[in-house]
């Protein structure tokens, strides 16, 4: 089976094609000359998610499947949510995110997080989503270099080890993307597409 990912970033790419081995023939936005960043301007992960994935599919016809990422700490009300990734600014810059992160749970006794990934799915016009939560707690500092992101100060349940001190390998485990990716993976296998 053959899917574009609606993403041009190319750690997210890796992750996903490590993910899904052999079984997926994965084309990114540059395969298909798509240069422009897909506006992330919608007010959850879900209709960001549904948003890209819809964009792609209007502009190419093929199957296409998108996803949308937030951090939600339970002590700043889901913040930074559906902001993840620009939390301190439209640069989207890491470092200033997880600075920010940090500085505003200073005080904070209770350090509880989730990942929360949904993926949308175009299947021959047809939309479906599929979401992965891992639960965990934000560390007092960064821990690791592996990874992207929040990485380095989300701990997930039951590990002593931040996602930014494991592999890649056990992340893809027990990773929110992962999840949400096998959830789609099983759809596909259901429903005699894959």
């Amino acid at each position: 089976m053959e899917l574009i990912i609606a993403s041009s970033n190319q750690n997210k790419l890796l992750e996903f094609k490590k993910i899904l081995g052999d079984k997926i023939t994965l084309y990114n936005l540059s395969d298909y000359n798509i240069n422009k960043e897909i506006p992330e301007d919608e007010d959850t992960i879900k209709k960001n998610a549904m948003f890209k994935a819809k964009f792609i599919y209007n502009q190419t016809g093929k199957n296409v499947f998108a996803d949308d990422t937030g951090l939600e700490i339970d002590s700043l009300n889901g913040e930074p949510g559906v902001y993840s990734a620009r939390y301190s600014g439209k640069e989207k810059n890491s470092e200033k995110n997880i600075q920010l992160v940090l500085n505003n749970l200073k005080n904070k006794i209770d350090r509880n997080a989730r990942f929360k990934t949904i993926i949308s799915l175009i299947h021959d016009g047809k939309c479906f989503n599929f979401e992965g939560i891992v639960n965990g707690k934000i560390t007092l500092q960064r821990r690791g270099i592996n990874g992207f992101g929040y990485d380095s100060i989300f701990q997930p349940k039951g590990y002593s080890m931040t996602f930014g001190e494991m592999e890649n390998e056990e992340k893809n485990k027990i990773s929110h993307r992962s999840i949400a990716i096998n959830k789609m993976i099983n759809y596909l296998k259901e429903n005699n597409l894959l």
